[in-house]
């Protein structure tokens, strides 16, 4: 099983409905569950001690980030030289592990843009120039907003989309709709697409991308996703639940 964070097991501080409950039951009947999540920001083991502070016990190797999804990239493409980075502390640290020195001069052989919430004219200026030099431009993701404690900031697809305006190139985006996490996640659960449930609160990013991998889907509406909205869609998930809870529910009786 693969689940979204952000929406799907908390809020912001908080713990969503059941989804304590949920997780201890999948350790329970032994079901194997990895997360995944767009934001680039924080690293594998800083989500694992934001969820133990919520109750939840996870493993790093158990938290797929896009930034890991970029990172994986860089060393599949087998690129030499320096990386520019746009982003946060788990974005960098990805890319150094992946073998990376990190520039901050347009010398660089690959940008990676994601979430930057200390972004600069500077870095962002140096970051086109290196692009038009021939740098790959590589992108977390294209999420256009974050939501943020009820409110919408830009997310990483805005300033992705201010470097691609001014340098007419386009990213290799690496973050959900995209098969990166879905495959990575799956890799380390050693399962299917077709035996994988994977549940998210996004219609156009975890259900979309779970979908075109064959994977079962669910949603719940405790994120961004409203009825409404799944009224609209026109990639549809198999289940729909209010919250975990909801979810665990029936799940747990499903014969």
């Amino acid at each position: 099983m693969i689940l979204d964070l952000d929406g799907v097991v908390y809020r912001g501080r908080q713990a969503l409905p059941g989804s304590v409950e949920f997780l201890a039951w999948l350790r329970r009947q032994g079901i194997p569950y990895a997360f995944v999540t767009n934001n680039s920001t924080r690293t594998p083991r800083q989500y694992v001690q934001h969820l133990q502070d919520l109750g939840i016990s996870v493993e790093e190797d158990q938290v797929v980030t896009s930034a890991l999804c970029a990172a994986d990239l860089l060393r599949r493409w087998e690129l030499r030289g320096r990386v520019l980075v746009v982003g946060g502390a788990g974005l960098r640290e990805a890319v150094q592990r992946a073998g990376y020195e990190l520039t901050e001069e347009a010398d660089a052989v690959a940008v990676v843009v994601g979430l930057d919430t200390d972004l600069t004219y500077a870095r962002l200026r140096t970051a086109c120039s290196a692009i038009r030099r021939g740098a790959h431009f590589v992108a977390t993701n294209l999420d256009a907003n974050l939501p943020v404690e009820g409110e919408l900031w830009p997310g990483a697809g805005a300033i992705v989309a201010a470097v691609r305006t001014a340098t007419g190139r386009e990213p290799t985006s690496v973050g959900k709709p995209e098969p990166y996490p879905f495959e990575m996640a799956l890799r380390r659960l050693g399962t299917s697409p077709e035996e994988t449930l994977m549940i998210g609160d996004q219609i156009a990013t975890d259900v979309l991308g779970a979908f075109r991998l064959g994977m079962r889907t669910a949603l719940v509406l405790t994120g961004v996703a409203s009825a409404e909205e799944l009224e609209r869609a026109a990639v549809r998930p198999e289940l729909v639940a209010r919250d975990l809870a909801e979810l665990l529910g029936r799940l747990s009786h499903d014969p």
